[in-house]
């Protein structure tokens, strides 16, 4: 990447993440020399030469604080030193503290080879991370857990939160080079990318992110401030109404796929921590010292590497391929500003659309796609979604539609929507000439989605989602003079 790219990815990266106390944003016109780190929790290393770490030195300085309910079934009552989870894969050897697993899925190189990125090492712990070659690190970490409780309960329960990780130049800089820093933080849920607890850290975030980990189901998401409760909009902050949050409620066997309550998670408390491996020299290391020793009431659990599937049964190996990226890691050379702003942008579920039947007097179909095609628009208010849908009243694709169409989620189970926009209706004249007629229509109504995934149903998943649904609406023609109200059922595939 070319020295103004990397200015230019700079100042993205403050103008979105660095947020002050005041709620103005920085900008990146103060040198970084004159900045106070303390007021950037989410930098987790600084210094005047490009670094070399191991594998497992970086997942360290990154590594989250993991924090269960006081409930916790596999916990079994216990509290501090004396958890065990999350634990070791079965075929795996055990050890005497808690495991966690970590993989660096993707490397975002500045160009050159694979070796010119990673020095290998027998020893995957040891092998070796070159930063003067990388720009950006999409880093997963891995809990695993020997059973779960609640709906839909199953043996081997393998749960994750990802991260993004940048590296910083500052080449001007007389205090800090390179400064390596966490720009998001991902708690996976139920492994649908619709439940994702998603926080882009700010200065009020505490480092290392604390992750509660839901009862009995043991999702993941972060606490930004490490207060013991779940905040929607605080703690995730990205598709706040989509994100799954903390559902302590689902250990009891009700299946909950609502919008979230408050009611449905339990306050954290501070004996039910597991820590990190945090390096001494890591910004964040000092505030969780007592008397000299590092979480001295806590368990400190081993942090391994993400290992092959060719070991584990069967039914552990199909939970282990859902994760994906099992040869990792994977390199991306990105070699300009436009390349690095899509990696931290763009998700991979963007681009989701949706197909339906459409039942109104006659059987057509509808199509759902996002505002922009190809990206999502997410109305900053209510934090729902505006669509595009086009729809045909008839497979003949005489009668057709367009609607903008506004939905507050993508994933619950039930929800409202409104839609407006315009129909050209086919219109046939005694002689046999035809001409189209352009009307103004609205229609509201409720939308009824099922997550397949865990169904009799899952093989309809093959289809590229794991939600189908169905549409109940009323539809009016006219703007202020409404002409004419008729029914309209929409059933397919798709979170739309």
């Amino acid at each position: 990447m070319t020295r103004r790219g990397h200015f230019a990815f700079l100042a993205l990266f403050l103008l979105r993440t660095f947020v002050l106390a005041d709620g103005e944003k920085l900008t990146d016109n103060t040198p970084i020399d004159e900045r106070d780190l303390k007021d950037y929790p989410m930098v987790i290393w600084t210094g005047m030469e490009a670094p070399v770490f191991t594998y497992e030195q970086l997942a360290a300085y990154c590594a989250p604080i993991l924090w269960f309910s006081p409930d916790e079934p596999i916990l079994a009552g216990t509290s501090g030193k004396e958890i065990m989870v999350p634990t070791s894969f079965p075929f795996e050897d055990s050890a005497s503290t808690p495991i966690v697993y970590y993989r660096y899925r993707r490397f975002l190189t500045r160009g050159g080879t694979e070796g010119d990125v990673i020095i290998p090492n027998d020893d995957l712990n040891k092998t070796k991370i070159n930063f003067g070659q990388v720009d950006a690190i999409d880093l997963d970490f891995f809990f695993y857990y020997p059973f779960e409780e609640g709906f839909g309960s199953h043996p081997h329960d393998c749960e994750s939160t990802q991260m993004k990780v940048v590296m910083l130049r500052y080449p001007e800089s007389k205090k800090y080079k390179y400064v390596l820093a966490i720009v998001r933080v991902i708690g996976k849920a139920h492994m649908n990318l619709w439940y994702d607890n998603t926080l882009e850290p700010d200065k009020r975030t505490l480092f290392p992110i604390h992750i509660m980990v839901e009862e009995g189901k043991h999702a993941s998401c972060p606490d930004k401030n490490a207060d013991g409760y779940y905040t929607p909009g605080y703690d995730v902050n990205k598709r706040v109404n989509d994100a799954w949050g903390v559902r302590d409620v689902m250990a009891s066997g009700v299946m909950y796929t609502g919008n979230y309550e408050a009611w449905m998670a339990k306050r954290r408390w501070p004996e039910h921590r597991v820590f990190p491996p945090l390096p001494q020299d890591s910004p964040h290391y000092k505030k969780y010292v007592k008397n000299g020793v590092y979480a001295p009431d806590h368990n400190i659990y081993q942090l391994r590497p993400f290992p092959g599937i060719e070991q584990a049964e069967p039914s552990l190996q199909k939970v282990m391929k859902i994760y994906g990226v099992l040869d990792w890691p994977q390199f991306d050379v990105k070699t300009d500003y436009d390349e690095l702003v899509e990696w931290f942008e763009i998700e991979n579920f963007v681009n989701s659309y949706s197909i339906s039947l459409r039942a109104q007097e006659q059987v057509g179909l509808s199509l759902v796609l996002p505002l922009f095609v190809l990206r999502h628009f997410e109305e900053p208010l209510s934090g729902g979604f505006i669509l595009n849908r086009l729809y045909a009243k008839s497979f003949v694709f005489d009668d057709i539609g367009y609607n903008l169409l506004y939905t507050p989620s993508a994933s619950r189970w039930l929800d409202s929507y409104f839609a407006a926009g315009a129909e050209w209706i086919r219109e046939v004249a005694e002689d046999g000439s035809s001409k189209r007629r352009r009307q103004f229509v609205t229609e509201a109504g409720v939308k009824f989605r099922f997550n397949i995934r865990f169904s009799k149903l899952r093989f309809l998943t093959a289809l590229g989602t794991d939600f189908y649904g169905v549409r109940f609406g009323v539809q009016n023609v006219g703007a202020w003079d409404i002409r004419n109200m008729g029914y309209v059922v929409e059933v397919g595939a798709g979170v739309w």
